[in-house]
């Protein structure tokens, strides 16, 4: 069965520093396109960080040079180091993994960052 499932979201002040990870499971595991999405009440889902089908990275405008994306070497837990973090980063993050033409999501974590 293929799974996502997100840790390490949290409240933190404003400049503070979180971690989540994703590991994935199943058919999944070991998949290049895997990333995170961020969502706040009312609002679409947006890209945070995701490694792309050919090994690139890419990242939101917003979280650059802020933000970094990583995985293990097994490819099957994928990292996101949150720095100076901001009260507009506050939002549910999503793993987000496709394989074989279809999307798998986790379930979500919240963020929340104070100022």
């Amino acid at each position: 069965q293929a799974q996502l499932v997100e840790s390490g979201g949290g409240s933190v002040q404003s400049g503070g520093s979180l971690i989540l990870s994703c590991v994935a499971s199943g058919r999944i595991r070991g998949v290049n396109t895997m990333g995170w999405y961020r969502q706040t009440p009312g609002k679409q889902l947006d890209l945070v960080a995701s490694f792309t089908r050919d090994g690139n990275i890419k990242y939101a405008d917003s979280v650059k040079d802020r933000f970094t994306i990583s995985r293990n070497r097994a490819r099957d837990t994928v990292y996101l180091q949150m720095n100076s973090l901001k009260p507009e980063d506050t939002a549910v993050y999503y793993c987000r993994s496709i394989f074989d033409g279809a999307e798998f999501w986790g379930q979500g974590t919240q963020v929340t960052v104070s100022s």
